[in-house]
């Protein structure tokens, strides 16, 4: 596509347009295809499911006990598209999923329109594509948790700042409504995850005010009316869930979940320092090959306020993650539109020969790293229905790493780019495919099939419910099989098949489950096992299904 024709498609909204597109693209296969994942993502999803249920939108529970770790926002987006597009009773997760594709969207349009206003729309429009084909990206939009939502967020807020800062700097009064934009992005960020929003654009502000030596431009923000609107935002439902939980909510939230993250590693979720430097190339990746010249932009044209505003975006709240103990591979993702910037800026200008190599070898290895970890999987949990979509994902990232490469290092860098993101998305794609032909892997999926199979789900009517699972507790199969499922041990798998309730065993319970269920008089028939890999917690799991013996069993063709 030659510079005029790209420049055609790309004017005006078309450029932020286009770029959330390719973020749907990318984003859409994991949404479609894999099945629901533990852990948080099938929390998530049963608690919005609750809320629907229940018509309770102010407290947050997982079945009987209180989910007060994140506020209410991503629960009531997920509330509104499974209400528009679905029931509570299909349970079909990927209806759960859409708002984080409409996050990962917005991060990619928002990252566009930035770069439209600070190195012109070619260069935004390259910056939201990178932004929105990015594997962490396009992976977090198929996932019904937050990140994504969050993303779109933040990335929004810092494209509103950056247009108010060049405002100021240019000697013109910002525009109302990027004023309105940023307060309100703000607002969402928070009433979706808290205080994180606010890491990434306070320090960035304080750091850009110190660096240019100049706080002025900040009183052109609207801070009257805007921290009013944040208000508005988030302090309804604030006052209601402080009302309903007589402060629990906040004591859980911040003195729990956010104490243990910043004191210690959550959940033994630590990492060594400079985690999410060494993970950069692959999660960014096709955009991987830009990394080097992207720093060097950051780096060689910090002068620019345009790039000073950048700098200012990344680097702290980077620090802020590396910093801190607790460390999952999405934590830096707000801060991924940055970045996506900073390349584009270097598409701007011709790119030496030591990022144009860097950048090369960075790309391979990244290729390179993403067919291993298929072939990883494939060998370790595939069968032969994987093998076709396992192929296309091999030759999708290898081809992507070596044809970007050779153009970059021949000095054809945004050809490079675009040959990148095609590949790039497909092999996401593909990538998609292959996770959910891993059967070992999808263990709940399996056992719901089972239930079904036998007449034994809590949906179908046929046997009372609800369902008694020892060992295995995913969310997923709670997701799947409804609130009321029981979590329990071997004796309350013999209570259950004794009041005439389907019971499943795992086998580390059988013997267990025999010595409880004797003094019963209860008598239960295995209608299957299931067997698989559980990867929350890496261990093999063998679970037999057993009716209790009242239940009559559908015939062939029911």
């Amino acid at each position: 596509m030659t510079r005029p024709n790209l420049d055609r498609y790309i004017a005006g909204w078309r450029g932020p347009l286009l770029a959330a597109l390719l973020a749907m693209i990318a984003g859409l296969p994991g949404l479609l295809l894999l099945p629901p994942l533990d852990r948080d993502e099938s929390r998530y999803a049963q608690a919005t499911s609750q809320m629907l249920e229940s018509g309770d939108y102010v407290d947050i529970r997982f079945q009987d006990d209180p989910r007060w770790k994140k506020p209410i926002g991503i629960y009531w987006m997920q509330a509104v598209t499974v209400a528009a597009t679905s029931t509570v009773e299909a349970r079909d997760i990927a209806a759960y999923r859409i708002p984080s594709l409409l996050g990962a969207m917005l991060a990619a349009g928002a990252a566009a329109w930035a770069g439209a206003a600070l190195f012109g729309r070619r260069a935004g429009f390259l910056a939201g594509a990178m932004l929105g084909a990015s594997f962490l990206l396009s992976s977090e939009a198929g996932i019904a948790k937050t990140d994504a939502m969050l993303c779109g967020a933040v990335t929004l807020a810092m494209a509103s700042l950056a247009r108010i800062y060049m405002a100021t700097r240019a000697g013109t009064d910002p525009r109302r409504h990027h004023k309105f934009i940023f307060w309100a992005a703000l607002g969402l960020s928070i009433l979706i995850k808290g205080p994180i929003g606010l890491i990434v654009v306070v320090p960035a502000m304080l750091m850009l005010s110190i660096w240019d030596r100049d706080i002025k431009w900040m009183r052109r923000l609207g801070w009257g009316w805007g921290l009013p609107l944040v208000a508005l935002i988030v302090g309804p439902w604030a006052i209601a869930i402080t009302i309903v939980t007589d402060g629990g909510f906040w004591r859980e939230a911040i003195g729990g979940d956010l104490g243990q993250k910043v004191t210690g590693a959550d959940e033994g979720h630590s990492g060594f320092p400079g985690m999410y430097l060494t993970l950069a190339p692959l999660l960014l990746f096709p955009a991987t090959l830009m990394l080097p010249a992207a720093l060097s932009a950051g780096w060689h044209r910090r002068a620019e306020p345009a790039i000073r505003f950048l700098v200012c975006w990344l680097v702290p709240a980077w620090l802020i993650f590396e910093i801190a103990p607790t460390k999952l591979w999405h934590y830096t993702l707000p801060t991924f539109g940055a970045i996506a910037l900073l390349s584009a800026a270097a598409l701007t200008q011709p790119i030496g020969t030591l990022s144009r190599r860097l950048g090369a070898g960075l790309m391979v290895l990244a290729g390179v790293l993403l067919c291993v970890i298929t072939v990883y999987g494939l060998t370790e949990f595939g069968r032969s229905t994987a093998q076709t979509w396992a192929t296309i994902t091999i030759v999708s990232a290898f081809v992507g790493a070596m044809a970007g490469a050779f153009l970059l290092i021949n000095r054809a860098a945004v050809s490079a780019v675009l040959i990148s993101l095609a590949f790039g998305i497909l092999a996401h794609a593909a990538l998609a495919g292959t996770l959910r032909q891993l059967r070992p892997l999808s263990v709940s999926p399996q056992l719901e099939k089972t239930l079904e199979q036998a007449g034994l789900h809590p949906r179908q009517g046929r046997v009372p419910g609800p369902v008694a699972i020892t060992t295995y507790h995913e969310p997923s199969f709670v997701f799947l099989t409804g609130r009321d499922t029981e979590l329990t041990d071997a004796a309350g798998a013999a209570r259950a098949l004794a009041e005439g309730r389907p019971a499943i065993v795992e086998a580390g319970d059988a013997e267990d489950f025999r010595q409880a269920l004797a003094p019963t008089g209860a008598v239960g028939r295995a209608v299957g096992t299931v067997t698989g890999h559980n990867y929350s917690n890496g261990d093999d799991v063998s679970l037999t299904v057993y009716a209790p013996s009242g239940a009559t069993l559908p015939q062939a063709g029911e």
